[in-house]
């Protein structure tokens, strides 16, 4: 079994909504393992993005503690996460993000060099992540208004990888995108994924969610149940029909 990269124990995040308590999430205890494509879903409203968020430490448990790379991260300042997501994790949004004033490659870059002021070294990182991600050279000297939502969300996924993160976070990487330039992005995914890449990724989408290797269900802020399917092969219709069956059972 791969060494185990992100453990929580009794995660819970409550907040106060007119006088009463909302449970958003509830004792979560949970190991995620360093490889893995772990695909998070649920309903909405069941908790999702904010256990990614509380994962990755963009949010703050009300209880509980969480563990990554062997470090506790729960209970960091604003400052402290700010530094060490930076340097461990990278993050995909359905909202891509990119500055309009900036080519493909400074918006890469600019990531980059939060991190590492070795420009030569990071450069030769963003064109390996490229010519992966189909994006050609002349390409990365167009701006972001000039190329479509799929061609920019591929840009989005290099440069959540720039960094070389132990883990890259996708919240409904597809879920703005059409149903071919979606699938080129799941297929730009399950490759970083095959190289080695750690990923946990939400989504509501069940073609989405075959990428995965084990899938995480939430209901009420809980884990109902989980579902481990092994390596992604294009067409195996068996990993369908077996996820199928477990959404099926989780009231999906």
């Amino acid at each position: 079994m791969n060494q185990i990269l992100i453990k929580t124990e009794n995660l819970s995040k409550s907040f106060s909504n007119a006088g009463s308590m909302q449970h958003i999430l509830k004792n979560i205890s949970l190991e995620l393992y360093e490889g893995d494509f772990t695909v998070i879903m649920g309903a909405s409203g069941a908790g999702k993005s904010t256990l990614m968020y509380a994962l990755s430490g963009m949010d703050t448990p009300t209880l509980g503690t969480i563990t990554f790379a062997g470090r506790k991260i729960s209970g960091c300042s604003t400052d402290e996460l700010a530094l060490f997501r930076r340097r461990n994790c990278g993050f995909v949004f359905q909202q891509i993000y990119l500055i309009d004033s900036m080519s493909l490659l400074d918006n890469v870059l600019a990531a980059g060099l939060l991190v590492t002021k070795d420009k030569k070294a990071l450069t030769a990182r963003a064109q390996e992540l490229f010519e992966k991600a189909g994006i050609t050279k002349e390409m990365q000297k167009k701006f972001p208004t000039q190329i479509s939502g799929g061609e920019a969300q591929r840009v989005g996924i290099v440069r959540g990888l720039i960094n070389s993160p132990k883990i890259l976070f996708a919240d409904e990487p597809t879920g703005a995108l059409n149903s071919k330039t979606g699938l080129d992005v799941l297929d730009m995914l399950s490759r970083f994924h095959e190289s080695g890449q750690s990923v946990v990724m939400v989504t509501h989408d069940m073609r989405s969610a075959r990428r995965g290797n084990r899938i995480l269900y939430l209901k009420d802020g809980s884990i109902l149940g989980e579902c481990h399917l092994g390596r992604y092969q294009h067409g195996d219709m068996a990993r369908h029909e077996k996820l199928s069956a477990f959404l099926s059972e989780m009231g999906w």
